[in-house]
C-alpha cells in the first residue's frame, strides 16, 4: 500500500458523502424527532425501532449540533433546520436545573432524570446553540453558546462549583477529558459566528493537553497527577488510546486552522503516532478500548473490545493527518481501520453501524441507539472526511 492516488481519493469522497446521506442519516430521520414534546428519541434497536423513550441530553445537543452544521455546510435543508430548532429548544425549556447545571438524563416529556458532577451536557449545548444560531441566523442562539460556555469556563477554572463529589479524593489527578473535549467546543464556538473568550481559551487548553502527552513513554496518558506525573495504580495506568486519538485530530484540525502550524502539526501526529502503536490490535485489526501504560493488566472488563467511536476517531485522524503531512504511513493507516470498521461496524440490512463488538469482530450488541451512542461520531466522521477529501481533491 502506498499514497492514495487522486481516483482513489476521488471514490472515497463519494463513499463518505453517500454513507452519510443516504445511509446514516436516513436510519435516523425523521423518526428520531418527537414531534409531540421536541427533542429526540436516539434509543434504538438494529432496524430503528424505539427501545426507550428518555432522551439523552447529550443527543439533544450532538444532534442538534450535527444537523444545523450539515444545513450550513452542505445543503440549505428545511428539514434539517426543523429538526435542529427542535433540539435546541428542548435543550433549552427543558435541560437545564434551577441552578443553572445540565441534566443528563431526562423523560419524553423532559421531566429529569438524572444529572451528573461533570458538565459534558453544556459542553455539547454550546455547539448546538452555536451551530444552530449560524444556520438559522437567529443571533440569540449564538449569545446563548457563548453565555454557557462561559459559565463552563467558570466550572473549569474554578470560579464556580459543578458539583460535589460524593467521596473524598485523596489522590489528587487531572483528566484530559475537560481539556480535549472543550478545546473542540471553543473550535466550534469561534467556527460559528466568533468569540473572544473561545479563541483565547483554545491556546490553554492545547496547553494542558500538552501535559498528558508523555514522549519518554511513547503514549497520552487519561489521568495525572497535579505535578504532571504518571499514577501508578489502575485508574491512573489505563490508556484510552480512542480518546487520545479523538484529541489529536482536534489538535490537527487547529494546526489546519493556522495555517498548517508546524508545531500543533507535530504535537497531533505525535499522539497520533503514540496511541495508534498502543491502541491497534495487530492480531485482529480495529482500536482496542484500554490499554495500561506499563502493559499490565487492566482492570475494565471491556478492555479489549472494539466500540464504535474509537475506529470514528482513527479514521478522521489518519486522514486529517495525511492532508497535513502527506506521509505515507497516514495513508496506509487509514486504509487500515476505514476497512476494518466498515467492513465489521456496517449493518447492511438496516443501515449505520453496530456500537460494540467483541475483540474477535462479532457483534456483542444489536443497538443503534442507547445513553452514549447515537447519530453523532459516525455522522461526525463521515461530515468530515467528505469535507478533507473535497479539499484533497481540489
Amino acid at each position: 500500500m502506498s499514497h492514495y492516488s487522486k481516483e482513489e481519493l476521488a471514490e472515497l469522497k463519494r463513499f463518505y458523502r453517500e454513507s452519510l446521506l443516504e445511509d446514516t442519516l436516513p436510519f435516523w430521520l425523521p423518526e428520531i424527532v418527537d414531534q409531540e414534546h421536541g427533542g429526540y428519541l436516539s434509543m434504538r434497536d438494529q432496524d430503528g425501532s424505539l427501545i426507550d423513550d428518555d432522551k439523552s441530553v447529550w443527543f439533544q445537543g450532538r444532534f442538534a449540533w450535527l444537523l444545523s452544521t450539515l444545513y450550513s455546510t452542505v445543503e440549505a435543508n428545511d428539514h434539517w433546520l426543523e429538526a435542529a430548532k427542535s433540539g435546541v429548544e428542548f435543550l433549552k425549556e427543558h435541560c437545564f436545573d434551577q441552578d443553572g447545571r445540565m441534566f443528563f438524563l431526562v423523560s419524553k416529556q423532559g421531566e429529569a432524570l438524572r444529572k451528573r458532577r461533570y458538565f459534558f451536557s453544556e459542553a455539547f449545548a454550546v455547539m448546538a446553540f452555536a451551530a444552530y444560531g449560524r444556520a438559522s441566523g437567529d443571533q440569540r442562539w449564538t449569545q446563548e453558546a457563548k453565555v454557557l460556555f462561559a459559565q463552563c469556563v467558570d466550572y473549569i477554572e474554578g470560579k464556580q462549583s459543578p458539583g460535589e463529589e460524593k467521596w473524598t479524593k485523596t489522590r489528587q489527578s487531572k483528566g484530559i477529558g475537560v481539556p480535549m473535549i472543550f478545546l473542540q467546543v471553543a473550535q466550534v464556538l469561534v467556527e460559528n459566528g466568533g468569540d473572544e473568550l473561545a479563541e483565547r481559551k483554545i491556546d490553554d487548553f492545547i496547553c494542558e493537553i500538552r501535559s498528558f502527552v508523555k514522549d519518554e513513554q511513547r503514549c497520552v496518558m487519561e489521568q495525572i497527577g497535579l505535578d504532571d506525573e504518571i499514577i501508578d495504580h489502575f485508574d491512573g495506568r489505563t490508556l484510552n488510546p480512542g480518546h487520545a486519538i479523538e484529541g489529536a485530530w482536534f489538535i490537527l484540525a487547529e494546526a489546519k486552522r493556522r495555517n498548517h502550524d508546524s508545531q500543533l502539526t507535530d504535537l497531533g501526529c505525535r499522539m497520533l503516532d503514540y496511541m495508534w502503536d498502543r491502541g491497534w490490535d495487530q492480531e485482529h485489526g480495529g482500536i482496542l478500548y484500554f490499554t495500561d501504560v506499563y502493559g499490565k493488566p487492566v482492570q475494565e472488563y471491556w478492555h479489549d473490545m472494539k466500540f464504535w467511536w474509537p475506529q470514528c476517531e482513527a479514521i478522521i485522524a489518519t486522514l486529517l493527518a495525511y492532508q497535513l503531512t502527506g506521509e505515507e504511513k497516514y495513508a496506509r493507516w487509514h486504509r487500515m481501520v476505514h476497512a476494518y470498521a466498515h467492513e465489521h461496524f456496517h449493518d447492511a440490512q438496516f443501515g449505520e453501524w453496530f456500537g460494540y463488538l467483541h475483540r474477535d469482530g462479532r457483534v456483542s450488541s444489536r443497538v443503534k441507539g442507547n445513553h452514549f451512542k447515537g447519530p453523532f461520531h459516525l455522522p461526525r466522521m463521515q461530515w468530515s472526511c467528505w469535507k478533507i477529501l473535497e479539499e484533497l481533491c481540489s
